[in-house]
């Protein structure tokens, strides 16, 4: 009996099937698409072209980033839910990449598999497109691998790629953080897409019931970000991740620290987690974002100004 690659597991024409579903997809919202004028080439060649001349920038850097979801995929697998992981992808790639002052311009994801199932790729290929979409971003190309042996049942595993552009003279960073500077927080859509090793065995007895709030996807913060920039001059920026609050002294420079007069107040679900897991005030800040996931670093006279915008798109804020 011979083998060839799909009987080892390998099927290409799924592959390709699903390459061709997407072009189509794409070539059907092309007018929707964040940039579309700007590809030159993008999904079904070896690699995209895009047009990067932006005259208005006078001085443009290249701004790069690439992050995955962790192993909130497992509940999403799991759940057999890929609704939302795609948005967890985009939104963990654009939100760190706005942290420079800059904006994204083009995105590409990766997706493994053991068995490419129509079904679970295209949910999970339509909620990236739709984040793209809300991030002012292209979608220009990606990977999906059929890897058996390495991924087993359900199981996946996702990687993203963006892209974006900064005036030299206008990022954010440690250079303009100033002493005295507020800090204001934008509030998170739940857990995000970090601290799930924790999660999955806290929730252990109950998945089910938290499935909802386990898999809410991530915050997009790109388009609030943006009119923020507009009318603010924010000193720096931090995307509340993996390690929650230690992820503000990241964008201070080495002779300020910072001070929290009075912890906010923990959403519910936080203090669930905190007497299930006994972890301290300062340990559970220290895993998960507990409420807050995105802070702007400003002049105490424009914190106010960050509330009233933020709260105009539907997002709650604070000074922290």
């Amino acid at each position: 009996m011979g083998i060839n690659y799909k009987t080892a597991g390998v099927d290409t024409e799924a592959g390709d099937q699903l390459v061709e579903w997407l072009q189509s997809e794409g070539a059907s919202s092309k007018t929707s698409m964040p940039h579309a004028d700007r590809i030159v080439s993008g999904i079904g060649g070896f690699a995209s072209l895009f047009n990067m001349q932006f005259p208005e920038i006078k001085k443009p850097l290249l701004v790069t980033c690439t992050d995955g979801v962790g192993t909130k995929v497992k509940l999403a697998s799991q759940f057999e839910d890929y609704s939302g992981v795609g948005q967890d992808l985009v939104a963990m790639c654009v939100n760190d990449l706005i942290c420079t002052g800059g904006s994204p311009l083009m995105f590409l994801d990766y997706y493994a598999t053991g068995k490419l199932e129509q079904k679970a790729a295209r949910e999970f290929l339509v909620s990236v497109r739709k984040a793209c979409i809300d991030s002012d971003c292209a979608l220009v190309g990606g990977e999906t691998a059929e890897m058996p042996g390495v991924y087993h049942g359900k199981d996946f595993d996702c990687a993203g790629f963006a892209v974006g552009l900064v005036d030299a003279d206008k990022t954010w960073g440690p250079q303009r953080v100033q002493s005295g500077d507020a800090l204001v927080g934008l509030s998170s859509s739940g857990f995000h897409s970090n601290g799930y090793s924790l999660l999955r065995k806290i929730f252990a007895e109950d998945l089910e019931f938290y499935k909802k709030m386990l898999l809410t996807p991530t915050s997009l913060y790109v388009k609030v970000n943006q009119k923020i920039k507009e009318q603010v001059e924010v000193h720096a920026a931090a995307h509340i991740t993996g390690g929650g609050i230690e992820n503000l002294p990241r964008v201070l420079p080495e002779h300020l620290g910072i001070t929290i007069p009075k912890l906010w107040q923990l959403p519910e679900i936080y203090q669930v987690i905190q007497k299930r897991s006994g972890l301290s005030t300062f340990e559970l800040l220290k895993t998960l974002n507990c409420g807050i996931g995105f802070v702007y670093f400003v002049n105490p006279k424009q914190a106010q100004q960050i509330i009233q915008i933020s709260s105009a798109m539907g997002i709650e804020s604070q000074i922290i």
